[in-house]
């Protein structure tokens, strides 16, 4: 079927959450309170990396990648979301209901091959510390930045166009809190066996570049550091990647609990809970998860406060 025979919808309604009006303002408080957090833990950190000498590195390089993703991937949900919350009418059009799809299918990719590159960049400076700087040049760290920028693009552009093509006819209410692609095809009168087809493919195509470096990755780096024969080796070499493995288990844990799940009458409401996780709690903990135990990155906190200070 053709865009322009799609349907007689010009608009969606979200859902959100929950119906209950009594919940929608306190909602709205802990998400806002969460938008902000995510604002100004993932602003502070890009900003952190940019003006400090010490942090041009590639794992930083990454880190700030990483940062301004989960920024924008939050900020694509939470001000639409937070809008609902005290909204009469939870109405999104339709080209905005697209717009909102493709760019969460971006960087949902992004971070998640973003992830997958970091735990590479740990092998190298765990495995091969003295090869470290000329494997992870600065040329090389670019383009992987944007090999995994160009697979979020292609891949989000595919699920786009497939999932809005169809016709949805028979209801305009979507259940969850943002456009996703499940509660857009349950919506659709339209075939969707191409569409579960392709998602599939895709799905498991980019899982398996994810995964696969990241497992070997691991094993290759804990075989390393169970040879180091000092404790306190031991001990500097795995607080190198303590922190992002945390960042792994949280988003990835999350990723296969929704795929990999039984089906249930009340899965598409523990998708909303699910999808709070990994689009909004995430991205507010990842700045912490990268900061509290990395020493680089207090110190330079620390001298970017002393400096403000003293200017003040």
């Amino acid at each position: 079927m053709e865009m322009g025979n799609h349907s007689e919808a010009t608009e969606f309604i979200l859902s959100g959450l929950t119906d209950r009006p009594e919940l929608q303002v306190p909602l709205f408080g802990v998400f806002l309170l969460i938008y902000g957090i995510t604002l100004v833990g993932n602003g502070g950190m890009i900003l952190l990396i940019m003006i400090d000498p010490r942090l041009h590195t590639p794992m930083y390089f990454f880190l700030s990648n990483l940062s301004f993703c989960d920024l924008c991937f939050s900020s694509i949900i939470s001000p639409k979301m937070l809008l609902n919350f005290l909204a009469e009418r939870k109405s999104i059009s339709y080209t905005a209901c697209a717009v909102q799809l493709y760019l969460c299918i971006i960087f949902a990719d992004v971070v998640c091959l973003l992830l997958a590159v970091m735990a590479y960049d740990r092998y190298v400076a765990i495995c091969n510390p003295l090869l470290y700087t000329v494997t992870m040049s600065r040329q090389l760290c670019k383009q992987l930045v944007a090999g995994a920028y160009a697979v979020g693009l292609v891949d989000s552009m595919i699920h786009t166009w497939l999932t809005f093509r169809l016709s949805f006819c028979s209801s305009n209410i979507i259940n969850h809190f943002f456009c996703d692609i499940p509660p857009l095809l349950v919506l659709s009168c339209s075939d969707t066996r191409i569409n579960e087809i392709v998602i599939f493919a895709f799905t498991c195509c980019i899982q398996v570049i994810c995964f696969v470096p990241v497992i070997l990755s691991y094993v290759y780096i804990i075989s390393t550091i169970l040879q180091i024969r000092s404790a306190e080796g031991r001990r500097k070499a795995f607080s190198t990647c303590s922190f992002h493995l945390t960042a792994v288990v949280l988003f990835y844990g999350i990723q296969l609990f929704m795929y990999l799940r039984p089906p249930s009458s009340d899965s598409m409401d523990t998708d909303k809970v699910a999808s709070v996780f990994y689009t909004l709690v995430v991205p507010m903990l990842n700045p912490f998860i990268y900061s509290l135990r990395n020493t680089e990155v207090k110190d330079a906190l620390r001298k970017a406060m002393n400096k403000l200070l003293t200017n003040s």
